[in-house]
């Protein structure tokens, strides 16, 4: 495994950032721990989840089956890395009561208390806000983490699915307030296919010295080789890969993608990873294996070295939006 500074900060975390979101819904507790097992024996030490997942009635689940899983020894806690996130709201019924979500001071206090039961740790090293809150400032927002970091229950601080003024908003005041480190990290939708964070979400996140941790770097399986896949009669696409397909235009250019990889004798998945291990600003992206394989085939993206033939190829076939303010203007 490789390994990497996170942002600006000097804890090192691995290039493949382990998703946790089926943990409970789709991968039983049992699975789950042999998945992150073998993940930390592969070198992974960067783990990913949130206090929402488990969805439903079953929020916090997944939370409860990573802490289960620390819970067996063995240094499994100490050897992580371990993000989760607040804002969602945590009531089974879809209804919160006031101050049960978003990013309140007093609802972060809540959720950090219940995150770190659920994970049966004493501290979060990297806190994630979910989403922006607009009716909260962020001089609520840092007075809130300060005290979190100075108790011990908070190591850093990082956003998702963040605009780029609302990263630079966040760490202007963080540096106004003095004493807080500010973001760290970003999360957001970023791959091949869409590549809109790179106008203005990733040059904020350079600029400011945080690191981008990309999700969804498959597109919801669109970038796995779906239609090979399809062909073959495998597993058929469903989601977000099925409604692209479901356009003549899309699926015309995710066939020009396969055929491209094909003749480079690439697999889709492994390309998609590791193009993503070439942008600039990135950490790592975020991998949800429901199996072995799956594990493996990231874990080999890792080591994969894409020539500038293929680099040049995947860009004729997703360009990108280009920078702010070219993208948009002169």
């Amino acid at each position: 495994m490789k390994y990497t500074q996170l942002g600006r900060t000097g804890l090192k975390v691995s290039r493949l950032v382990l998703g946790t979101m089926n943990f409970g819904p789709q991968t039983d507790e049992a699975d789950s721990h042999a998945i992150m097992d073998a993940a930390l024996d592969a070198g992974i030490n960067f783990f990913d989840t949130a206090n929402v997942y488990g969805w439903g009635e079953n929020k916090g689940r997944t939370e409860e089956i990573i802490g289960n899983w620390f819970a067996k020894g063995g240094d499994r806690r100490d050897k992580t890395v371990i993000a989760t996130k607040v804002y969602g709201n945590m009531g089974a019924d879809g209804e919160a009561w006031p101050n049960h979500d978003k990013l309140s001071a007093v609802n972060i206090r809540r959720a950090v208390d219940a995150s770190l039961k659920r994970l049966r740790t004493d501290h979060i090293d990297l806190y994630q806000f979910h989403h922006i809150d607009r009716a909260t400032g962020f001089d609520e927002i840092w007075q809130a983490i300060d005290t979190l970091v100075q108790q011990g229950k908070v190591l850093y601080a990082g956003s998702s699915n963040f605009p780029g003024y609302k990263i630079a908003q966040a760490n202007e005041t963080a540096a106004r307030r003095g004493g807080t480190i500010g973001l760290v990290s970003e999360q957001c939708l970023y791959n091949l296919a869409e590549r809109r964070a790179e106008m203005e979400v990733i040059p904020a996140a350079q600029e400011y010295g945080l690191g981008v941790i990309p999700w969804s770097p498959l597109h919801g399986g669109l970038l796995g080789g779906v239609i090979k896949k399809e062909v073959q009669g495998g597993r058929r696409a469903s989601g977000r890969a099925a409604d692209a397909l479901a356009d003549p235009a899309k699926r015309a250019q995710i066939q020009a993608y396969e055929d491209l990889l094909d003749k480079h004798g690439v697999e889709p998945g492994e390309a998609a990873l590791a193009w993503l291990l070439t942008r600039p600003g990135v950490t790592g992206p975020i991998v949800g294996p429901r199996t072995a394989e799956q594990l493996a085939s990231a874990l080999r993206a890792v080591e994969l070295e894409l020539s500038e033939e293929l680099l040049s190829g995947l860009d004729e076939v997703f360009p990108g939006p280009g920078p702010a303010p070219e993208a948009f203007a002169w």
